[in-house]
C-alpha cells in the first residue's frame, strides 16, 4: 500500500508523545485541527520519574477526560508527608476551588501511553517508532515547515509537513537545538535518580518527601546534600524510591548519585524492604530542566512545551503538571492563530505564547530560582529543616508555595501572599 502525501501532512506536527506532546495533540485534535503526533519509541515505554502526581497534574487529567478511578488503576493520595530535622509532618493537599484536594500515583510507562491513546481518541494521528531528525526549513522565510524522520524498525525515511511544529521532545530537544535554541546556563538544572523496591509500604495515602538528604558514604562525617529524597507507594506491591538533586552546589558534579541513592536506601529501616535483593529494576537517572531554561518558546513556526522549554518547577522538581499545562496553553494559542486569515495575523497570535507562559509562571519561577540558590547552601538547609518543620502553619504555607497550589482569586491570606509575590517578581 502506498501512502499518500496527505498522510504525512497536517495542520500541526507534535514531536514527542510524553505528557506535554500528548496533551498538546489532544487539545488540538479536540478543537478540530489535523495533528500528527510523532513518538520515537513504542508504547509502553519506561521514563524516569517519581510517578507521583500533585493536584495540578490531576486537574489536567480530568480536563482530558481520563478515567482516574481506582478501578482504572490509579492510586489516590491525600497530601505530602515531610520528614526532616527529627520531625515527621503530614500535610493534606489544600482545599481550593481551582484544584482537586487529592493527587495520584501511576507508573510512567503506562501513564504516558494513556495520554497518547487519549489524543488518538480525540483524532490525533500517532506514529510510534518515528525518530525525528532535521527540521525542514523554508529557505525564503527561515520558518520550520516540517521534519525529516525515520519510520519503523526498517528506519524508512519520511518527510512530514505542517506550517507549525511543537517541540515536545524533552530535555535534550534535538529539534530546538537544530533551530538554534540552546539551553540557558543561568537557569538551575536538577537530576532525578530512582528505582523500585518490593515493599510493605506500597500502599500509602501520602507522597513522602525527605528534606534532609545525607551523603552517608565513606568514613568521613555525613554531608548534607542540596536536594530531597522521596518514597512513593505505588499500590502494586512496590515503592518508587528516588532523589531529586540540584546543580547549585559544588558536590553536584563530583558525586555518583546512584551510589548516594544506594547508601540512602541502606540507612532506611530494614523492614521497609529497600534492600538490593528487593530491587525490581535498575537505578535510572534523568535531567530536570527548570525555570524556562530554553527560550524563546516560540520562534519561526516552532513552539516549545514541557521539558523542551524548561518548564520544570524549581521549587519541587515537578514536571508533569507543567508539561500538560503548557500543552493546553499552546493548543489554545495555535487554535486561535489557525483561525486568522493572514500570515501577519497568525504570527501576532503565535507571538502571544511566550507572553502567556511568562504571565503564568514567570514570577513564580523567578522566586523558585532564588529558593534554589538558598537551599544550595547546607547551612540554610539545616536551619530551615530544624526550625521550619516545627511550625505547622509555616509548613502549610510552604506546601502551597512549593506545589504552586493557590486560588488565583478569592483565596485565603496565604494564597494572596504567594500570588502577590509571584506578581511582583520579574518574569524573565
Amino acid at each position: 500500500m502506498t501512502e499518500s502525501p496527505s498522510e504525512h501532512s497536517a495542520d500541526v506536527i507534535v514531536v514527542g508523545a510524553g505528557p506535554a506532546g500528548s496533551t498538546t495533540a489532544y487539545h488540538l485534535a479536540k478543537a478540530g485541527l489535523d495533528v500528527l503526533l510523532l513518538e520515537k519509541t513504542a508504547f509502553p515505554r519506561e521514563k524516569v520519574c517519581g510517578d507521583g502526581l500533585t493536584p495540578r497534574a490531576t486537574k489536567q487529567l480530568v480536563a482530558m477526560g481520563i478515567d482516574i478511578s481506582e478501578e482504572a488503576g490509579w492510586l489516590r493520595n491525600k497530601g505530602l508527608r515531610i520528614i526532616g530535622g527529627g520531625v515527621r509532618l503530614e500535610l493534606d493537599w489544600p482545599e481550593l476551588a481551582s484544584f482537586p484536594d487529592y493527587g495520584l500515583v501511576r507508573k510512567r510507562d503506562d501513564f504516558d501511553e494513556q495520554l497518547a491513546r487519549q489524543a488518538v481518541k480525540a483524532g490525533a494521528r500517532l506514529y510510534e517508532r518515528c525518530n525525528v531528525g532535521a527540521p525542514v526549513i523554508d529557505d525564503r522565510t527561515g520558518h520550520i515547515t516540517g521534519v525529516e524522520a525515520k519510520l519503523g524498525e526498517e528506519k524508512r525515511p519520511v518527510t512530514f509537513h505542517a506550517p507549525l511544529v511543537v517541540a515536545a521532545d524533552g530535555n535534550s530537544s534535538r529539534l530546538s537545538l537544530a533551530m538554534g535554541l540552546h539551553r540557558r546556563e543561568d537557569r538551575p538544572m536538577g537530576v532525578a535518580v530512582r528505582t523500585y523496591f518490593t515493599s510493605p509500604r506500597h500502599d500509602d495515602d501520602y507522597l513522602e518527601s525527605w528534606l534532609e538528604l545525607w551523603d552517608r558514604r565513606g568514613p568521613g562525617p555525613d554531608r548534607l546534600l542540596p536536594g530531597y529524597g522521596w518514597i512513593f507507594g505505588m499500590g502494586d506491591g512496590t515503592s518508587n524510591v528516588g532523589l531529586g538533586v540540584l546543580n547549585t552546589s559544588d558536590s553536584f558534579k563530583e558525586l555518583d548519585w546512584r551510589e548516594v541513592l544506594k547508601a540512602w536506601c541502606a540507612s532506611m529501616p530494614e523492614d521497609w524492604g529497600y534492600t538490593p535483593e528487593n530491587m525490581t529494576g535498575p537505578i535510572r537517572g534523568a535531567a530536570l530542566p527548570m525555570a524556562f531554561n530554553r527560550q524563546p518558546h516560540y520562534t519561526r513556526g516552532l513552539l516549545l512545551v514541557g521539558d523542551a522549554g524548561g518548564l520544570v518547577n524549581p521549587f519541587n522538581g515537578e514536571g508533569i503538571a507543567y508539561a500538560m499545562e503548557s500543552g493546553q496553553i499552546v493548543a489554545d494559542v495555535i487554535v486561535q492563530a489557525h483561525a486568522r486569515a493572514s500570515y501577519a495575523q497568525r504570527e501576532l497570535a503565535l507571538q502571544r505564547y511566550p507572553k502567556v507562559l511568562k504571565d503564568t509562571y514567570g514570577g513564580y519561577y523567578t522566586l523558585g530560582r532564588a529558593f534554589v540558590k538558598l537551599i544550595g547552601n547546607p547551612k540554610v538547609m539545616k536551619l530551615a529543616t530544624e526550625r521550619g518543620l516545627t511550625h505547622p502553619l509555616l509548613m502549610k504555607f510552604t506546601l502551597k508555595m512549593l506545589a504552586n497550589l493557590t486560588d488565583p482569586t478569592g483565596g485565603d491570606a496565604m494564597d494572596r501572599i504567594i500570588n502577590g509575590l509571584s506578581k511582583v517578581a520579574p518574569r524573565s
